[in-house]
């Protein structure tokens, strides 16, 4: 079957809706989707009816209103469509009141304080904005999925949807401004993209079940990096090998199924890293996608006897796994505006929009960095595979060019190419591709995007795309308004925009970094300009405390303080919460499985060591005054780990863990491999 013939068959799309609703109400449907107008609820009997006929018809037997809790997973409680008749059998039935609305038990979700574990009551609420979908698990299992919002009693937003949709909300609106400023087209709806490249590993399934750590934390709490790795750069782009590949193939067909657009696959930098990329979508719709796809690549790794990893740093030594973040702005005139034009008018706006971004993500950097704080991101950001802790914007040298001459007084030509057209505005032209990459930046520009390659493999985009959204809606806003008032006085419309970008970049250039993002240089550096080296999730989090945060959520009604409050104590608890659950899985691990294999061949080699006296053999000895000691050393920091555990003190077991590693791997290396309770790093990378 042709890949046209099975795109999107799984979705509730526009086109099968035409299919299956009454002209009028696919009509009134239509423009909520696609244009944010309201919803009416006269049409949900009507949805429901055509709904529920096409999932019946595609085996569906349940549905669920499918939502994001602030767990970074999604939630889903199965309704079945059936219900006994007055005959003794069963009729099929899903009404409007249904499809809108749902209840779940909130008690048991995480809520940062905002309601009472005594008070239960949940509501789970249609995202008519998000189409609907069917999920198929298995043989004669399907279920129809409706994105939904999550919140309390009291209409507290209890997931991560809500905030990501108010924050769009707010957006468009100044998108709105800027088209009528630049008088241009308004005949679309604007919104936020979104284009999420996911990151993954990939081990055997029989290895990963004998493996406590990976089952119970997701990473390995042990375990020494071989002699052959990523060092050799034969991985990264690598042919794909069969086993992989066919995995591969069979996800690719069931996100297109689901009409999530996959595009790219490949082999990343570590052996047993890979990466999958989508097409660009509108932002919701791009996360929703997001959280699906890691579903996928679970279930779909599962048939094909293999673990997929989606954890930040499964493996120490080697690359970890990131999100890239590829966030852009698409105008009501149905054009992307990070995209510079080729008339002065449209270079305009393309600098207006820059030197806002520039500004949002320099006023709120700590926000951003707070956003994509994990105790699994810890392990990845600032290592030698992932950005910098530092929020610093790239821009290229063409680009950092000509904010440069804006700065100083008006652009007037490009660094890599020819005199440019200069117009009233005295803005240029410029070329499609005005950057190249650095992959060391956290906030890169990329043609017509920027880049956020912080989030974490396992996280959710939500978070970090309603920071994003934020600042730049607060910056273009505040922008906008000094803007308004100086062309009320009468003054030229090019030279007040001329003023205002530059005093931005002037106030804000300090964010903006081309250089290695990756060198000690640099944070000294960043440190003389006042931006924050947040390198621990603790140290992160105390943005959500800030007052200017707080004014930020509150002003465009995004989150009130209490909810972002909630956030906060969320993320701090999963945080300490993730901690313990390592330190109490590597003190299991260490004192059941690794301690008793180093006795184990400390007494062997004890043993031998009398056998062989009468050879006088010293090197026997030596190696076996080494083990004893290690397992000593090893004995003395399970003591402690144990300590920090009853203690309840993050910082103590994460320097507990470190110590018993160190001597549990440095076992690792002696103790022969038939001995070795786990299997190692050499295994699971290079067995496939």
């Amino acid at each position: 079957m042709h890949i046209k013939d099975y795109f999107g068959t799984m979705v509730f799309s526009a086109k099968t809706m035409s299919e299956y609703l009454p002209a009028k109400v696919y009509q009134s449907l239509l423009a909520t989707m696609q244009n944010g107008t309201k919803l009416d609820p006269g049409i949900a009997d009507e949805v429901a009816r055509g709904m529920k006929k096409w999932a019946l018809q595609n085996g569906a037997t349940h549905y669920t209103h499918w939502f994001q809790p602030m767990t970074g997973a999604t939630a889903e409680k199965h309704d079945s469509f059936y219900n006994p008749d007055y005959e003794g059998g069963v009729i099929a039935s899903f009404s409007g009141k249904e499809l809108i609305q749902g209840e779940s038990d909130a008690s048991s979700f995480p809520s940062g304080g905002l309601r009472a574990t005594f008070e239960a009551r949940g509501y789970t609420a249609w995202d008519p904005t998000s189409p609907a979908f069917i999920k198929k698990t298995g043989e004669g299992v399907a279920v129809l999925c409706i994105p939904t919002v999550f919140c309390g009693y009291h209409g507290e937003a209890l997931d991560e949807k809500t905030p990501l949709l108010r924050s769009q909300a707010a957006l468009v609106k100044e998108l709105y401004r800027v088209a009528k400023l630049f008088d241009l087209s308004s005949d679309k709806r604007p919104y936020a993209t979104l284009g999420p490249e996911q990151e993954y590993f990939l081990i055997d399934l029989e290895l990963f079940k004998k493996r406590p750590d990976l089952i119970q934390t997701g990473r390995t709490l042990f375990g020494v990096r071989p002699a052959r790795h990523q060092q050799l750069d034969d991985h990264y782009y690598g042919q794909i090998k069969p086993r992989v590949l066919a995995f591969m193939a069979e996800v690719d067909q069931e996100l297109w199924k689901l009409g999530i657009p996959a595009k790219t696959r490949h082999n990343e930098v570590s052996p047993g890293q890979f990466e999958i990329a989508p097409v660009f979508e509108e932002q919701n719709l791009a996360v929703d996608h997001n959280m699906l796809t890691m579903e996928m690549l679970r279930m779909i790794a599962f048939r094909h006897g293999l673990a997929c990893l989606l954890h930040e740093k499964p493996f120490a030594g080697v690359n970890g796994s990131g999100k890239h973040n590829n966030w852009s702005v698409m105008g009501p005139d149905g054009k992307n505006w990070l995209t510079p034009g080729e008339t002065p008018h449209e270079n305009a706006k393309f600098l207006l929009v820059l030197t806002a971004i520039i500004k949002g993500v320099d006023e709120f950097a700590d926000l951003i960095r707070a956003t994509i704080a994990t105790a699994g991101n810890d392990h990845r950001l600032g290592a030698g595979e992932a950005p910098p802790a530092i929020i610093s914007i790239f821009l290229g040298a063409q680009l950092t060019d000509i904010i440069h001459q804006v700065e100083t007084g008006g652009a007037k030509s490009s660094k890599a190419s020819e005199t440019l057209e200069i117009g009233v505005s005295s803005l240029p032209v410029l070329p499609k591709d005005a950057t190249d990459r650095n992959r060391t930046s956290p906030f890169a520009f990329t043609g017509n995007k920027f880049e956020l390659r912080g989030v974490g493999s396992a996280q959710s985009c939500a978070a970090a795309n309603t920071a994003l959204n934020l600042s730049f809606t607060w910056a273009i806003d505040e922008m906008l308004t000094a803007l308004e008032k100086d062309i009320s006085k009468g003054k030229d419309f090019n030279e007040a925009l001329q003023n205002l970008l530059s005093k931005e970049i002037k106030a804000h250039k300090r964010i903006l970094f081309d250089g290695n993002g990756y060198g000690e240089a640099w944070k000294e550096e960043a440190k003389k300009r006042g931006l924050s080296n947040l390198c621990t999730t603790p140290e992160a989090l105390k943005a959500y405390k800030d007052k200017k945060v707080i004014a930020l959520f509150e002003k465009y009604k995004v989150l009130s303080a209490v909810e972002l409050n909630s956030r906060y104590t969320i993320k701090e608890e999963n945080y300490e919460t993730v901690i313990a659950l390592e330190a109490e899985s590597a003190l299991q691990i260490a004192k059941t499985m690794i301690l008793p294999a180093g006795i184990s061949y400390a007494t062997e080699l004890a043993d031998s060591c009398e056998a062989l006296s009468v050879f006088k053999n010293k090197g026997v000895e030596k190696l076996a005054e080494s083990v004893a000691g290690t397992v000593d050393s090893l004995i003395e920091a399970i003591e402690q780990l144990e300590k920090s555990i009853v203690a309840r003190s993050s910082k103590r077991m994460i320097t507990a863990m470190h110590k018993t590693r160190e001597f549990a791997d440095k076992l690792e290396t002696v103790v022969p491999d038939n001995q070795w309770p786990l299997p190692g790093y050499g295994e699971m990378f290079f067995l496939m």
